[in-house]
């Protein structure tokens, strides 16, 4: 019988009255559209980049037990109480033969959206373990953030590779959703080509060990897709998602911690403090001077997405059991200014996006590597079900 999230040690179940459900608006079945456009062809990494897999430990041991984290818990309180400035993000230029449209959404943005993007979750299996029966069986998860520029807008086709992705480390394996779950992730790889995620992260790996002799990592698999928002309310940071892909979420979205429209709260680290115990990485991020004067004495301040543009870099996530209702909650300035509120852009990108992933050719799977640049038959399936 699978485990389910209640029982993974640590993890809080889902909770009563949650607002944001999964939806069955998106199907994408027995797709019979042309083949979708490809683009140009990868580039190469600004610079190699060390993964975080082998120097900070899952959330499991080998007997499959969470370490706790108090004092992750604890600086997360005080960090809820620091106070930090946000700033816009850089826009990136248009790619040749993109799905992405830069400047098409004019000025209407609200200013309170400071990133929005692709969103594509995945997890990988624990050592020697390909298709995980249940939450217990996964090493970690990930999620990958594509940013578009801010007024983009989606068109058909795949995206272009801006060579911008990030790829984020979740060694607790499922995603918080109360405020009662607080945990830190990773940035893995930052300014990310395509072809560096399919080579460096979607594939799987063999390697030998004087102990154990060859041991077998297991290729990530896809969980889901969807749209994103880094979103400010003046003392918080958070990071909004609609998911798009599976049109239904299932067992195993469920038991990751996802929802149709979901959000967390999201908090960077200071590296001047010490880690939170369990957490620490041999190196920290390497922030320019002006990054690491933002934070003064403060052990934490609310994310920028400029933050998420360094390896290394530690943010604590915190569950909002309210959906994306606080995330996307208007600014009266906006609202003189006559700019969409938040929420009614991510509606929007997400109804471009959903339209955009039903041109692509295959099923879910397939739309979800094709938009990475990947075969989808050397990869394991979306699965719903343990």
């Amino acid at each position: 019988m699978p485990t389910t999230r209640s029982a993974v040690k640590g993890v809080a179940p889902t909770h009563d009255g949650i607002s944001e459900s999964a939806g069955s608006k998106h199907q994408i079945k027995d797709k019979t559209s042309p083949t979708s456009k490809r683009v140009r062809k990868d580039s190469n990494d600004k610079k190699e980049q060390k993964t975080l897999e082998e120097t900070i430990p899952s959330s499991n041991n080998e007997n499959g037990n969470d370490e706790s984290d108090s004092r992750a818990e604890d600086d997360a309180k005080a960090a809820e109480d620091n106070e930090g400035e946000s700033s816009n993000t850089k826009e990136q230029p248009e790619q040749q033969d993109s799905a992405e449209k830069p400047t098409a959404r004019g000025d209407i943005v609200p200013s309170n959206i400071l990133e929005k993007g692709l969103i594509y979750f995945f997890f990988r299996g624990r050592i020697g373990i390909d298709e995980p029966s249940d939450v217990n069986e996964i090493a970690r998860s990930y999620f990958i953030l594509r940013p578009l520029a801010k007024e983009a807008k989606l068109g058909e086709g795949t995206i272009g590779d801006a060579g911008n992705s990030r790829l984020v480390a979740v060694p607790k394996k499922v995603f918080p959703l109360s405020g009662r779950d607080r945990w830190i992730a990773f940035v893995e790889k930052s300014d990310a080509s395509f072809k560096s995620l399919k080579d460096d992260f979607l594939a799987s790996s063999d390697y030998s060990t004087k102990t154990a002799g060859v041991r077998h990592k297991p290729a990530a698999t896809p969980a889901a897709e969807g749209i994103y928002a880094i979103t400010t309310t003046g003392r918080e940071s958070h990071l909004a998602y609609m998911i798009t892909l599976p049109s239904d979420l299932g067992e195993v979205q469920l038991e990751l911690g996802l929802r149709e429209k979901g959000s967390f709260i999201i908090t960077t680290r200071n590296p001047q403090y010490e880690a939170p115990k369990g957490t620490a990485l041999p190196s920290g991020p390497e922030y320019p001077k002006e990054v690491q004067d933002e934070f003064r004495a403060l052990r934490w301040m609310p994310s920028q997405p400029k933050h998420l543009d360094y390896v290394n870099t530690q943010f604590l996530l915190v569950g909002e059991s309210s959906g994306i209702a606080k995330a996307t909650e208007p600014q009266k300035e906006d609202q003189d200014d006559n700019k969409e509120e938040p929420r009614e852009e991510m509606e929007k990108l997400e109804d471009e996006d959903t339209h955009r992933m039903e041109g692509l050719e295959g099923d879910d799977s397939a739309a979800i590597f094709a938009d990475l640049h990947a075969q989808s038959k050397d990869y394991p399936k979306l699965q719903t079900t343990f």
